[in-house]
């Protein structure tokens, strides 16, 4: 018998030493990404290893607890992370923790456990939902990298920004944050969505510290675009971005990403991290493809295999009628009302 091991991987030092050092720990893994969901949803966070507490850890699995009396109490790793691998050198290894795990569910009455891998997968667990990933390779050389974006829809657009004399900023203040959730607000709306709960950006910014950075592209002192990128060792993760659609044709968020790009090379980094794209938003995808991004299968698991989906999507039609013509302060209400149940 293998004995399984919990951790506290906001109060135990090894789990902040263990990411800095695995080969395939993301910015989703770290304590500032769980201490995050801590503030903002009062989600718990557990990590299991087969590594006893005297030794250094090998291994490990983390989750969040959520209980919510509208979602139901479940184990989700980890939750609004695009990704979120186990990491485990051997697969063999990880068998018993999901067995620790299966265990528990019975025992506890959760109502699933929800793992986000990024290459893992597991018969046990049914696949739930899949997505795509989009990830650019950032070796090859600065004038290289530019010439293989889509000629029309990037590199032209990059070309008109300087034309148009948007302003860039980034950086970690209030002031950005806020240019950042404005421009947030009009784009969930835009998709019949409420917005993330503002404080949820202020923790992340709190706890992830430098690797967490806001970019703001305006034109004449109006903020036209915005994006957030989160940074783990050589990896930098573009996560939330909006924009005013009145300026699309003004290139706002091609330039933002092109600066990122920039400054990623700089800074050495090895991969752009695009992130999450559901299947049927070709849009999305096309976008990211045309900045050269390779697309791999993204799939979320869950045991019970047939656990119910936690929202009803036959409501989400009327949900996102109603939320596309809520006022500003009611639907900034629903954000933070809804969000800490959805996880």
């Amino acid at each position: 018998m293998t004995t399984i091991y919990s951790v506290d991987p906001l109060r135990d030092p090894r789990w902040a030493q263990f990411v800095e050092k695995h080969p395939r720990a993301s910015v989703f893994h770290t304590p500032g990404w769980l201490e995050a969901l801590r503030r903002t949803y009062a989600y718990q966070p557990v990590a299991l290893t087969t590594s006893a507490p005297d030794q250094a850890l090998d291994n490990g699995l983390v989750f969040c607890r959520i209980d919510s009396f509208l979602t139901g109490r479940r184990l989700v790793s980890l939750p609004f992370a695009d990704h979120c691998e186990p990491l485990f050198e051997n697969p063999d290894d990880l068998i018993p923790v999901l067995g620790h795990l299966q265990q528990g569910l019975r025992e506890a009455k959760w109502k699933y456990i929800e793992l986000r891998p990024r290459t893992w997968s597991w018969e046990a667990y049914e696949a739930s939902q899949a997505f795509y990933l989009h990830t650019l390779d950032l070796s090859p050389e600065i004038g290289q990298l530019l010439r293989s974006f889509h000629k029309d829809s990037v590199q032209r657009k990059i070309r008109r920004t300087e034309r148009e004399g948007l302003i860039y900023e980034e950086g970690r203040s209030a002031e950005l944050l806020d240019k950042f959730y404005r421009l947030l607000l009009l784009t969930r709306r835009r998709h019949g969505l409420p917005p993330q709960p503002r404080d949820w950006f202020r923790n992340l910014m709190a706890s992830l510290g430098e690797s967490f950075k806001v970019r703001v592209a305006s034109k004449e002192g109006e903020p036209i675009a915005s994006i957030i990128t989160l940074r783990h060792r050589d990896v930098l993760v573009y996560k939330y971005g909006c924009s005013d659609p009145r300026f699309h044709k003004l290139g706002g968020v091609a330039l933002l990403f092109w600066k990122a790009i920039q400054e990623a090379k700089q800074d050495g980094l090895n991969e752009f991290d695009l992130g999450r794209s559901d299947h049927d938003n070709p849009g999305l995808v096309t976008f990211k493809e045309h900045w050269g991004a390779a697309r791999s299968t993204l799939a979320y698991f869950r045991c019970p295999a047939r656990a119910r989906q936690t929202i009803d999507e036959r409501y989400a039609p009327l949900a996102r009628r109603l939320f596309a013509r809520m006022p500003d302060g009611l639907l900034t209400l629903a954000g933070r009302l809804l969000y800490r149940h959805i996880g």
